[in-house]
C-alpha cells in the first residue's frame, strides 16, 4: 500500500472514530451531557414501540415524520436479511465502517445523521405511524426468525446475528433520542 493511500484511509479511520465518539463517554445533546436511552432486547424495544403506536402526542423532532422514522428503521432491518442496495466499497467497511460499529458498539450509543437516508434506500413515504410501526414490528419478528446468512451492512460490512442484532437496537435507540414523547 502506498504511504499516501494508507494515510488517507488512517485520518478517515481516525475521524471516523472522533465522529463515533471514541472508545466511550457519553453524547452530547443541545450542548449538554445526556444518558443515551437505549433498548437492551428486541422485546423491549418493541414495548416502546406499541407504547410509541398508542401516543397521540408523540411526534419526529427532525425532518422526517414519525411514520418516516419507523419506515427507515424497518429498511434497515429488511436490508440486513435482503441486501443492501448500494453499499460502501469493502475497503471502507474493513476500516471505517467496522471501527465506527466497534466505536457505537464499545460506547452502547451511535450517532448518525438522523435524516440521512439508507444509501439506495426507496424513498421514505409512510404517512401512518400505526402502519410504519407494524412494518418496524414485523421486522423484527422476520430478523429474529432468520435462519438464513445475513448480508453484510452496508457501511459495518460483514456482522454476525448477535451484532447485528446490537446495531439494529443501537440505530432505534438513536432515532428514538429525537423522538418527542409529549
Amino acid at each position: 500500500m502506498q504511504r499516501r493511500h494508507f494515510l488517507k484511509i488512517s485520518a478517515w479511520s481516525a475521524a471516523t472514530l472522533a465522529v463515533a465518539g471514541g472508545a466511550g463517554g457519553a453524547s452530547w445533546i443541545n450542548g449538554a451531557q445526556a444518558p443515551i436511552p437505549g433498548f437492551d432486547s428486541f422485546a423491549q424495544a418493541r414495548g416502546w414501540l406499541s407504547g410509541l403506536q398508542e401516543n397521540a402526542a408523540a411526534r419526529s423532532l427532525t425532518d422526517w415524520s414519525l411514520a418516516q422514522v419507523l419506515e427507515h428503521c424497518a429498511q434497515s432491518v429488511e436490508f440486513s436479511m435482503d441486501g443492501f442496495p448500494l453499499p460502501r466499497s469493502p475497503l471502507f467497511q474493513d476500516t471505517a465502517g467496522r471501527l465506527a460499529f466497534a466505536a457505537f458498539n464499545r460506547r452502547g450509543s451511535m450517532q448518525h445523521g438522523l435524516t440521512d437516508a439508507i444509501p439506495g434506500a426507496p424513498t421514505l413515504i409512510a404517512t401512518d405511524l400505526g402502519a410504519a410501526a407494524t412494518r418496524r414490528l414485523a421486522a423484527f419478528d422476520a430478523f429474529e426468525a432468520n435462519a438464513s446468512t445475513l448480508r453484510p451492512h452496508f457501511a459495518y460490512g460483514e456482522l454476525d446475528k448477535a451484532q447485528y442484532a446490537r446495531a439494529h437496537l443501537l440505530h432505534l435507540a438513536n432515532h428514538a433520542q429525537r423522538i418527542d414523547l409529549g
